[in-house]
């Protein structure tokens, strides 16, 4: 049996209103006047080249963390994390990334399938497993995308600097 501390079910309530209230914040919470199209703070702060992006991808990993505690199994977490970097890989690209992070959302994708998650009554398998494995993963990821951002940056430079 897991030694893990299972949340009462108005705690996980509470925090999957939180977490709806973050992901809305981030991804949905302004709308352009005269349409549909919503976007957030996430898609905002990605507006600033590469910082935004790697502040938006940390941002998302408090949600992630918050989704390990509440006891999430590691298959819906790997989707989760596919999300997330599937969204910072993209959010990358100047102008196109922009573009992506606006209409794909990778935190409202994945409290939704959180709550989705949890309103099948099915056993929730333990993720005691997983979570070192997916910590490492998102670390990987992060240091992959800062490693990544400085090479483009030192690229970019060099290009600027044979101008003069």
């Amino acid at each position: 049996m897991d030694n893990i501390p299972h949340a009462s079910p108005k705690s996980e309530n509470e925090d999957l209103a939180r977490l709806d209230m973050l992901a809305t914040l981030l991804d949905n919470r302004f709308r352009i006047p005269g349409t549909n199209i919503r976007f957030g703070l996430d898609g905002l702060i990605g507006l600033v080249p590469y910082l935004g992006d790697i502040a938006g991808f940390a941002v998302s990993g408090v949600l992630f963390s918050v989704m390990l505690k509440r006891g999430a199994g590691p298959l819906i977490l790997i989707r989760m994390m596919g999300n997330f970097m599937l969204d910072a890989i993209v959010g990358i690209i100047p102008f196109f990334g922009d573009l992506f992070d606006f209409g794909f959302k990778a935190n409202r994708r994945n409290v939704d399938l959180l709550k989705q998650y949890y309103a099948e009554d099915t056993p929730k398998p333990s993720v005691r497993r997983s979570v070192l494995f997916l910590m490492f993963l998102f670390f990987v990821f992060l240091v992959g995308l800062l490693w990544l951002t400085g090479w483009l940056l030192a690229k970019a430079w060099a290009v600027v600097s044979g101008w003069f």
